[in-house]
C-alpha cells in the first residue's frame, strides 16, 4: 500500500463506504472503531443524539433502521493532504420512522458531499451536506 497520505486516506474512507454498503450495522460500527478517531468531531445535518464516533455509528444505526436497502454510491473522491472529499449518490426505501415519518414505502435518492479530514491515519473530523430538503420532499413530507 502506498504511503502516500492521500492514497491511505482514500482507502480508509472507501472502508466506511463498502461496510455501510454491506447494511449490517455490526460491520458498520466495527469499521468505524477500526478507523474513526473516538473523539472524532462530526458536523452534518443529520440525526445523531451523541458525540464522536459513536455519532457515526448512531446516524448509521437510524438510516439503517429508516432505509434498510440503503446504498451509498461515491461519484467522485478528491484528496489532497490530510483531507478527501465525497461526493455520494444515496438511495433507499423508506421502510422504517425517519425523522417522525412513519414508513412511507418510498423510494428516495439524495446527494451528499462530505469533508473527511484525517489525522493519524484516522478519520478525525467530518463536515458534511446532506440534501435532507430532497429526503423530505420524496417522502412527502414536504409539498412539491
Amino acid at each position: 500500500m502506498s504511503t502516500d497520505p492521500a492514497t491511505s486516506n482514500k482507502a480508509a474512507f472507501s472502508r466506511i463506504h463498502d461496510a455501510v454498503n454491506s447494511g449490517d450495522a455490526e460491520v458498520i460500527a466495527r469499521t468505524i472503531d477500526e478507523v474513526v478517531e473516538p473523539d472524532f468531531l462530526f458536523h452534518a445535518p443529520v440525526p445523531m443524539g451523541a458525540t464522536g464516533a459513536q455519532a457515526l455509528k448512531n446516524v448509521w444505526a437510524v438510516l439503517l433502521r429508516a432505509f434498510p436497502d440503503i446504498h451509498v454510491t461515491v461519484e467522485d473522491v478528491i484528496a489532497e493532504g490530510d483531507k478527501v472529499v465525497f461526493r455520494n449518490t444515496v438511495t433507499g426505501t423508506h421502510q422504517g420512522e425517519y425523522r417522525g415519518l412513519s414508513p412511507t414505502g418510498k423510494s428516495v435518492t439524495y446527494n451528499e458531499i462530505f469533508i473527511v479530514r484525517f489525522a493519524n491515519s484516522r478519520i478525525a473530523e467530518i463536515w458534511g451536506v446532506v440534501d435532507v430538503f430532497a429526503q423530505l420532499k420524496q417522502l412527502g413530507a414536504i409539498p412539491t
